[in-house]
Formats: C-alpha cells, structure tokens, sequence
C-alpha cells in the first residue's frame, strides 16, 4: 500500500473516532507536516478533513501544552456545540433498539474506500461496554452496560424519563456539547449516523427490555 494511502485511511478514521487531536508532546508538529504532506484527496476521504473547527483547534493546544481550556473558552465553545442539536424531525426519539447492536458493533464508514451509500457504524464497542454478551470492548470510555437502569428510566415513554431521553439523544448527536475535548464522535452535527440510527441508539441504552439493561 502506498504512503499516501495508508495516511488517507489512517485519517480517515480518526475522524470517524472523532479525534480533535494531533499527537501531542514533541512529536506534534512533525506529526501535523507528515499528515499535511502525505494526505491526499481519495474517494469521498477528501483533504479538507484535516482542518480544525475552532473547538478541535482549542483542544488541540490545551492538550499540547497540558494546561487545559480555560474555564470561560470552555463554557463558550461547549454552549455552541450545545447550540448544534437538533432534535428527531418528528419529535420521536426513540427507535427501535433490536436494530442497534449492528450499528455499535459496525465501524464502516467514511473511509476513502467506502462510497457516498455506504451505512456507517457507530464502532461504539471500540470505547464502551455496552452488554454482557460481548466480552471484546474497549474502555477509553465509561461503560454503558445498564445504562437505563441506572438511570431509573423504567419506562423511556414516560414523562418523567423525558430529560434522560433528550440528554441521550444530546450526547450522541454531538458529545462535545457536554465536554469540549472529549473523544466522543459528533454523530448527529457531522452526520456521522442519520437521525434513524441516533434514534434505535437512544433505544438501545434505555429500553428496560435492551439487553443493555439486562
């Protein structure tokens, strides 16, 4: 495989992870010119990937130099993330959660090998636990196993779950309205997943009868 192609697809999954950083330390600035140098538009993996929203770019220093975001820029860059949601077209968010397990379990999509109809996945179990069953998870985030049930959402129809829905459907849409820098993919602000498959996740965590909640 040639350089150039294996750069492309390299970064093609980056931002599929939703990652906003280059490598960190000594290393950054080398890192930056070689992905700069070698990327190349392939397929739908285009070259304008590699530049950074004003929040990938703010996160990108705080973790270069350690200091973290300044608690005002962080609040700011959050509230406009948090701006960004938009809720399910008919105001229904949730779908069916029998449909979600191939969509944590799939990491396809956005690669330059995949095309413009390619069904993407959430590669959820590449950061979390989600079920019992599956025994190969990742742990870069919390574990989601019981979701709902810690929660207390007995009924995700019901008034009183109505928060924990729309915070759910928040989180996955675009996570960095909750933490700036996390590594959390904006699923829903870069259509990473349509609303249907935001909608059967959002299921998938909270239905008492989901086997995340078993």
């Amino acid at each position: 495989m040639k350089k150039s192609t294996f750069i492309a697809a390299a970064v093609s999954v980056l931002v599929l992870a939703g990652c906003a950083t280059f490598a960190g330390g000594d290393n950054h600035q080398a890192t930056k010119d070689m992905l700069l140098k070698s990327f190349e538009t392939k397929g739908i993996a285009t070259i304008d990937r590699l530049n950074q929203d004003e929040l990938q770019a703010a996160c990108s220093q705080a973790e270069l130099t350690g200091k973290g975001l300044d608690d005002q820029l962080r609040a700011r860059l959050e509230a406009a993330q948090m701006a960004t949601i938009q809720p399910p077209s008919d105001g229904k968010y949730l779908g069916d959660w029998t449909q979600a397990e191939k969509i944590a379990q799939s990491g396809v999509g956005m690669a330059w090998n995949n095309t413009a109809t390619t069904v993407n996945g959430g590669n959820c179990y590449a950061c979390h636990q989600l079920t019992k069953k599956e025994i190969s998870f990742g742990t870069l985030g919390p574990s989601l196993y019981n979701y709902g049930k810690l929660r207390g959402v007995s009924d995700p129809n019901s008034p009183a779950s109505k928060a924990m829905v729309e915070y759910t459907w928040g989180k996955l849409y675009n996570a960095k309205a909750y933490n700036a820098c996390t590594n959390m993919p904006r699923f829903g602000h870069l259509k990473g997943l349509t609303e249907t498959q935001l909608k059967d996740l959002v299921a998938y965590l909270l239905d008492p009868k989901s086997p995340v909640n078993q």
